[in-house]
């Protein structure tokens, strides 16, 4: 039986802590990203595209927020497609440009994910 996995990378940025969490499960990844004090904020999921459909992007909707959606959406397809799981996400901003703070989350996501690989 597979357990969960945990992974986690935080920067600090201007004197601001970013962090991402993630939890992967067999069939899917949960990202938290936070900036500050972790939180859950925007909510979006996304589907991988089907092994047939090559060219297709991963399907995703938002589940809760108004804020941070589309970051949060982008996010979403972006975990679906590198890893072929289901991706949910959580995108928690206080303060920063949607724009700073999704360079930053995908930055700490690409970090984490390498962590991931080099764990299987």
């Amino acid at each position: 039986m597979e357990r969960a996995k945990i992974f986690h990378e935080e920067t600090t940025e201007e004197g601001t802590l970013f962090s991402v969490t993630i939890i992967e499960l067999k069939n899917a990844l949960m990202a938290l990203l936070s900036e500050g004090e972790e939180g859950l904020g925007a909510l979006a999921v996304s589907m991988p595209p089907q092994r047939l459909e090559i060219s297709r992007q991963p399907i995703s909707s938002t589940l809760l927020g108004e804020r941070h959606i589309t970051i949060a959406r982008i996010i979403a397809e972006r975990l679906a497609a590198l890893t072929n799981k289901i991706a949910l996400v959580s995108v928690f901003i206080r303060t920063a440009s949607e724009a700073k703070a999704g360079r930053i989350f995908m930055k700490l996501l690409e970090e984490a994910l390498k962590k991931r690989s080099g764990s299987l």
